[in-house]
């Protein structure tokens, strides 16, 4: 199935047929997937605005359950070669998770804050990398976080009802079963602000914004806007949807793709792309 992700610099297409595109800032060697095959989910490292290496990374899963990645290994979040019997991915700043087959959580990269302390998690359905923390929702529908919790980030363990969950900087984003979504975090970007959303099936989250997809193929986005990256209010017919850094972009059912926010390394230039082709 098509798919998107969205990192600080660059954004990634998932086609039908299991190959990749991506565009952007490919200087870390972050965009050179254009060999890869038989790929069924992707991940993009993400990095907070403020920062200024310009550097990440990108994942994919093979459909045989091994994980392939490419660009920045500053620590070690690319070394992942020995991982399988991986149902999903997702990757943060310097960090990837693997979710197993078995519900426990495999990770790869920078350890200081505690954010790849995921071993003892076990029945997770759900996994989400932020900048400094990892966050997992469980079979039951609980949510669990590691990692930093400067700002409240990782105070999910109240929260029940879940599908999914997202992570940014320095805010946590969670779905409900009955399409409301709950966060915490940071405040003062606007980005949690999420309390009247509803008929929600999908939810990603940026540096300091945080998108949703709507069962009705709109989206809805709040938090930091200064590059207009909040700006999908009159999108429609959406099928999935990608928070970066400061960028949003969002895969329709015709197959095209369509994206607003800093474009200042190409992150944006996805209009000729197709997920059918």
């Amino acid at each position: 199935m098509p798919a998107l992700a969205a990192g600080r610099r660059h954004s990634v297409l998932l086609r039908r047929d299991g190959s990749v595109l991506a565009c952007g800032n490919g200087r870390a060697g972050e965009c050179e997937v254009s060999s890869w095959s038989g790929i069924t989910s992707v991940a993009a490292g993400n990095v907070h605005a403020a920062r200024n290496t310009g550097r990440s990374h990108t994942v994919g899963l093979r459909a045989d359950g091994t994980v392939v990645t490419t660009g920045w290994n500053g620590d070690g979040q690319t070394d992942v070669a020995a991982w399988d019997g991986i149902t999903a991915i997702a990757a943060g700043w310097r960090t990837t998770l693997g979710l197993r087959e078995n519900g426990t959580v495999v990770a790869a990269g920078r350890r200081i804050e505690g954010q790849c302390a995921v071993e003892e998690w076990r029945e997770i359905v759900w996994i989400a990398a932020g900048d400094w923390h990892s966050v997992a929702a469980h079979a039951d529908g609980t949510a669990v976080a590691a990692g930093n919790d400067l700002r409240g980030q990782c105070d999910v363990g109240e929260w029940n009802h879940l599908t999914a969950v997202a992570a940014g900087h320095l805010h946590t984003v969670g779905l409900q079963q009955d399409g409301t979504v709950v966060a915490t975090g940071e405040r003062r970007t606007g980005a949690c602000d999420v309390a009247g959303w509803n008929g929600v099936v999908a939810i990603t989250a940026g540096s300091r914004h945080t998108v949703a997809l709507r069962e009705d193929g709109t989206a809805l986005a709040v938090g930091d806007n200064d590059f207009g990256q909040c700006n999908v209010h009159e999108w429609n017919g959406l099928t999935a949807i990608a928070a970066g850094s400061a960028h949003t972009i969002g895969l329709r059912g015709d197959g095209t793709v369509i994206a607003t926010g800093c474009n200042a390394d190409g992150q944006c230039e996805v209009a000729t792309w197709n997920a059918h082709r």
